[in-house]
């Protein structure tokens, strides 16, 4: 390979990922493939058709990072490529490289939660849909990681896979009633040396009663009697006044499950009050916490939303469910390679940082000069 060539985190990172196809017919490096897929993406190009138009607009461009022995790949190629390479594999390459550019801080807010891709069912097959379960990291607001699962029932078993591949030590993991599981708390305290906010909901009956019917009798009692900190925000923004009242309490030598869940600290109540329009809304949500504190238990509730922004985010700019790609691992491998132009776009907090995120990726299209500047700030 040349020496002014296949230079940078991208292909450190990502040029270890094995080539299963056959020695012999390959025309396309692979690494190849992969760069020219992660930068027709930042360009504005969500599915084959469009890589392939792009690439060979952009083929003396690209020839400042690549080789190209033998010129640069059709739409089947790429597809092809994406279909074949281990998705485990591509993911722990994402992984390895959001280690290096994070800023995974103690305390850090990493959310998890999945998302269904809806474009990617097979016709006629109700069950065909596949879910992605996400790690959302709140101060870079940045994918953290991903692993792909059959339903979302099955997060229960996809979140500890995703723990695993993390690097999250002192953070505060924040997941939605379908992560409240006593394996997964224990997972994070015990194999990550983290902390938890997980929501509760019907699927812990007995539990969810417990914690309801206390703050229920603490609000009967304008919280007067019980130990139970609080802490309030109110925003204002896109036309709706929002209050948050948040109330947390380590009072829990009551509770029979206190010993059943690793490193219990404390239940959560938050009250949301919304006016919009002279509509006035309230809503409650109920949590069990590692934390010690009212503000990070309120800080844990609030940042959790990040992961529903990055959904809208790969819905809205990157069209994720338009996309038809349904069989072998293409879709999941397409999933990643979304999320990683998201991530690169968003770094940009220098050049053009009122910009959206699709009038970033619509520049990235227009201007070589910014594209080298995204890829500089992430690859190199």
């Amino acid at each position: 390979m040349s020496n002014k060539k296949y230079k940078g985190r991208f292909f450190d990172n990502f040029m270890i990922i094995f080539d299963p196809r056959e020695y012999g017919k390959v025309r396309h490096k692979l690494i190849d493939v992969l760069f020219i897929a992660v930068a027709a993406s930042l360009c504005g190009c969500n599915d084959w058709i469009g890589m392939e138009i792009w690439t060979l607009e952009r083929e003396n461009w690209l020839r400042k990072y690549l080789e190209l022995p033998n010129g640069v790949p059709s739409w089947y190629t790429i597809e092809i490529v994406l279909d074949v390479i281990d998705p485990k594999q591509f993911e722990k390459c994402f992984t390895a490289w959001m280690k290096e550019i994070a800023n995974v801080q103690e305390g850090t807010v990493v959310a998890i939660d999945g998302k269904t891709m809806c474009g990617a069912k097979e016709k006629g097959n109700a069950k065909s849909n596949i879910h992605i379960v996400s790690a959302w990291c709140s101060s870079d607001k940045l994918v953290l990681g991903q692993v792909k699962t059959d339903e979302k029932s099955n997060e229960i078993t996809a979140i500890p896979e995703l723990l695993d591949m993390l690097f999250i030590k002192g953070c505060i993991v924040t997941t939605d009633a379908m992560g409240c599981q006593k394996d997964i708390a224990k997972k994070i305290v015990d194999d990550k040396k983290a902390d938890y906010v997980l929501a509760l909901k019907g699927n812990h009956p007995l539990l969810y009663q417990e914690v309801e019917e206390y703050f229920a009798d603490a609000e009967a009692e304008n919280f007067k009697n019980k130990k139970i900190d609080e802490y309030r925000t109110i925003e204002k923004g896109h036309g709706c006044i929002e209050e948050r009242i948040y109330y947390f309490s380590r009072d829990i030598n009551w509770m029979d499950a206190k010993d059943d869940w690793r490193k219990l600290k404390g239940i959560g109540m938050v009250i949301r009050r919304c006016e919009r329009d002279g509509v006035k809304t309230e809503e409650r949500a109920y949590h069990i916490a590692s934390v010690k504190t009212a503000a990070d238990y309120a800080r844990g509730v609030r940042l959790h939303w990040g992961v529903e922004s990055m959904h809208w985010s790969l819905d809205v700019t990157f069209r994720e469910d338009e996309n038809r790609t349904r069989k072998g691992c293409a879709p999941q491998n397409l999933a990643l390679l979304k999320r990683l132009a998201l991530n690169m776009v968003k770094r940009d907090h220098d050049k053009y940082p009122k910009r959206s995120l699709r009038g970033k990726r619509f520049t990235c299209s227009l201007n070589t000069d910014y594209l080298d500047y995204i890829l500089s700030i992430n690859l190199k």
